[in-house]
């Protein structure tokens, strides 16, 4: 029987779980979300690029879990070539005039953080106009499934727009109990 040998003996051979592996798919001209972002939406737009860049192990590009590498390590080329994909991706997820803001800063982690800074405000006009979406949807001619999904997605939004800050006093710790204990009283 004839074993397969590895197509690169090279030991600087990129493993397939390693961050800075790009796949012959992986092309930087690739849109990873189904809408480009227009600067409305900016959370789910987010959440879609989270889970685009985790299912491609390249997350840690954006979260600065992975930090630019000196210009003189061995590893820099594989840095840098895996960080211009991510960078490619991202704005091609984005529309001109924003990708066009952001195109000149050098990591995808900078860019990642800017358009955070800029676009992910908790602020109040956003808090209200998710309120009135929820207060003001019905269900209309839409099928009790239409409707519920609507109904979440606004739910889910106003969850994250609202930030409710974390509690660690013991009332925090009996309330999560009795969430617990309820939650399996459903009918």
């Amino acid at each position: 029987m004839k074993v397969l040998k590895s197509i690169s003996s090279d030991s600087s051979a990129i493993s397939v779980s390693s961050p800075f592996y790009i796949g012959s798919f992986d092309n930087p001209n690739s849109i990873l979300v189904s809408t480009v972002f227009n600067g409305i939406g900016f959370q789910s737009w987010k959440r879609s690029m989270i889970l685009s860049l985790f299912a491609k192990n390249k997350l840690g590009f954006v979260d600065g879990s992975i930090t630019p590498l000196a210009i003189n390590s061995l590893a820099y080329s594989n840095w840098h070539r895996a960080n211009s994909m991510v960078i490619s991706w991202i704005l091609n997820s984005l529309n001109k005039t924003i990708a066009d803001s952001v195109l000149f800063l050098p990591t995808a982690s900078e860019i990642w953080n800017e358009l955070h800074q800029r676009f992910e405000q908790s602020d109040g006009t956003l808090l209200y106009n998710t309120q009135q979406q929820l207060f003001s949807i019905s269900q209309g001619t839409d099928d009790f499934s239409t409707y519920f999904t609507k109904l979440t997605k606004i739910w889910d939004e106003l969850r994250i727009v609202q930030a409710i800050p974390l509690c660690t006093c013991a009332a925090a710790a009996s309330i999560q109990i009795f969430l617990k204990i309820n939650a399996s009283f459903k009918c």
